[in-house]
């Protein structure tokens, strides 16, 4: 007892000393509009803290503008400012999540240092969470108008296919003539005229000029001009509040977003001017007009899709983020870099310099490519067939092999071997084992003063495991049961990082099983991502006509270890490519 009084104590003082480092940070007009935050504006009920704390969730270009605005009020604070290095970023972020969750109210009634301090950390921290938000909703809003501009495009190719039928039907006879051996030469022409007529042919070929598309048209950019009025209504806003930045791979994008800002307020610019770098050819057609001059509608529609495809390569990044940020400000570098570098080299058993590594690699690469290349032609299983006018490689897949027999005994004797338990049970008997439900702290980080905490936590677990809400948990009888205290630690317990350090929790109670230590030593891992449907209005979850044609999903990314524990769970918006959240977690 004791020593659990020093240790909260210790902790209590150590808190204390956070708010007071924090409070005295800001100057007396900071303090002052901090303080606002915390009441409501005249005429309107919710504070403009909660207002600041609620994310976009409708993707439309007054929200776009909505979600801009509150970047720059939270910006006006001028939080960023200060000197918030000596403070552990841990402890900003959850004192930032304690703002977001708790009720203004809750935040007016605290001491002065620490309304002060919650004030700061959330003010520091939602400028990066704002600024995300507004890029999120960014890139959804480009992908709509080319969503749409493709749907309509198709849509009206649709209703000229009758027309390009029958063009090219005629045309065919044409041809039909021109391979003809008995046709002589002189008299091709002639021929032909007699078959179609010259007016029909030459309507004809400018009918299958006009509705054919090559396969780099497909993008359908020229159907973009019906949404420019939806862009102008975000961009300005957008220039304005967002200075990005870039790699070398993003600075043509970078000086295209400049220009569009020198020309911005600007009825008639100086298009000449404009960079051409970001051009590919599927956009140079409808940029450059047939005069040579660039349209300028389409030369922000062609902008805003290569800042779209650079956010998501990293190219093009902007500080402070968590999500659209430069991956590589994490890695060492400098002296960090130079102090590290021996040890990672030789637990990685890798030489300290990359030119003999990136040879021997170079080496491999070069041997397995002629290796595979010999034995191509003497493999049975592979070959290689004409798919739309382009090469494709094609494997046979394996045959099947059926189960022996043994296999299927020993299957059936271990879940023989198996209880038969509810999952209740399990819970609290894997809590029993590695004590895992203690990994979840109130929110305000104060110790809770309640019996069977961990009964309470484990089966809001389970409520929320099996989707089923807390009315089937619940029992009168039972105290750590009831509905109020099943519902007081859903809202003040389960959050993202208490559910990570309980998971951690777990794999590190696995990994300490003589089953799991035969199976891998737990160093390497695989991963791969599920694909899930969200029915509610969030931008999380982005579009993909592949796994959920027509609704809005999501991914949700693990790590499985070679001890076969998950780790390090990551939600992805959409269907988009994992890659750069992976290296980023």
């Amino acid at each position: 007892m004791v020593l659990t009084r020093l240790i909260a104590s210790l902790r209590d003082r150590a808190a204390a000393r956070l708010w007071r480092s924090l409070a005295r940070l800001p100057s007396p007009k900071q303090r002052k509009r901090l303080e606002g935050l915390l009441t409501a504006p005249a005429g309107e009920r919710l504070s403009t803290l909660d207002r600041l704390r609620r994310a976009p969730t409708r993707i439309s270009s007054p929200a776009m503008v909505g979600a801009l605005e509150r970047l720059d009020e939270i910006r006006i604070l001028e939080v960023s400012q200060l000197n918030l290095t000596p403070i552990p970023q841990g402890r900003l972020t959850a004192l930032a999540r304690y703002a977001a969750a708790a009720w203004a109210y809750t935040i007016a009634r605290m001491s002065e240092e620490r309304r002060i301090a919650t004030l700061v950390a959330f003010a520091y921290v939602f400028e990066a969470v704002a600024q995300d938000d507004s890029l999120d909703l960014l890139d959804q809003l480009i992908m709509e108008c080319l969503t749409r501009a493709e749907k309509q495009g198709q849509k009206d190719r649709l209703h000229t296919l009758p027309e390009l039928d029958a063009a090219a039907l005629r045309m065919r006879e044409v041809c039909k003539v021109v391979l003809d051996p008995k046709c002589p030469d002189p008299k091709v022409r002639a021929w032909i005229f007699d078959l179609i007529s010259r007016s029909q042919l030459e309507a004809d070929v400018d009918t299958v000029g006009e509705l054919s598309r090559a396969e780099q048209d497909r993008k359908y950019y020229d159907r973009l001009l019906g949404k420019y009025s939806t862009v102008r209504r975000f961009l300005p806003a957008l220039l304005r509040s967002i200075h990005f930045e870039a790699g070398a791979a993003g600075q043509p994008v970078l000086t295209a977003l400049e220009f569009l800002k020198k020309i911005e307020g600007k009825p008639k610019p100086d298009m000449d001017k404009a960079p051409r770098e970001i051009l590919n050819a599927a956009w140079r057609k409808v940029v450059v007009q047939p005069d040579r001059r660039i349209d300028r509608r389409f030369y922000t529609f062609c902008v805003l899709e290569r800042l779209q495809d650079a956010l998501s390569r990293r190219d093009v990044y902007v500080t402070p983020s968590e999500r659209w940020g430069d991956p590589r400000a994490k890695l060492l570098r400098g002296q960090a870099w130079e102090a590290a570098r021996p040890d990672v080299c030789r637990m990685l058993d890798l030489a300290p310099q990359a030119e003999p590594e990136l040879a021997k690699l170079g080496k491999q690469l070069d041997e397995a490519y002629r290796r595979v290349a010999a034995n191509l032609p003497h493999n049975p299983a592979f070959r290689i067939e004409r798919v739309k006018g382009k090469d494709r490689p094609v494997l046979t897949p394996l045959d099947k092999l059926d189960e022996p027999q043994s296999l299927i005994r020993l299957r059936s004797a271990v879940d023989a071997l198996l209880p038969r338990v509810d999952i209740t049970d399990a819970i609290l008997e894997i809590h029993g084992c590695t004590g895992f439900a203690h990994e979840f702290t109130h929110i305000s980080e104060s110790n809770a003063r309640v019996h069977d905490l961990d009964i309470s936590v484990c089966a809001v677990l389970a409520a929320e495991a099996c989707n089923t809400g807390l009315e089937p948990f619940v029992r009168s009888d039972v105290p750590a049961l009831s509905y109020r205290r099943l519902l007081w630690v859903q809202q003040n317990y389960i959050r993202p990082e208490t559910l990570i350090r309980a998971n951690a929790c777990l794999v590190d109670a696995q990994s300490r099983i003589p089953l799991a230590q035969a199976f891998g030593g737990g160093e390497v891992a695989s991963a791969d991502g599920l694909r899930f449907v969200v029915p509610v209005r969030t931008l999380n979850a982005g579009p993909s006509s592949e796994y959920y044609p027509g609704q809005r999903g999501l991914t949700y990314y693990n790590f499985s270890s070679n001890q076969f524990s998950g780790f390090h769970g990551i939600l992805v918006p959409g269907a988009v490519r994992d890659s750069p959240y992976v290296l980023d977690g």
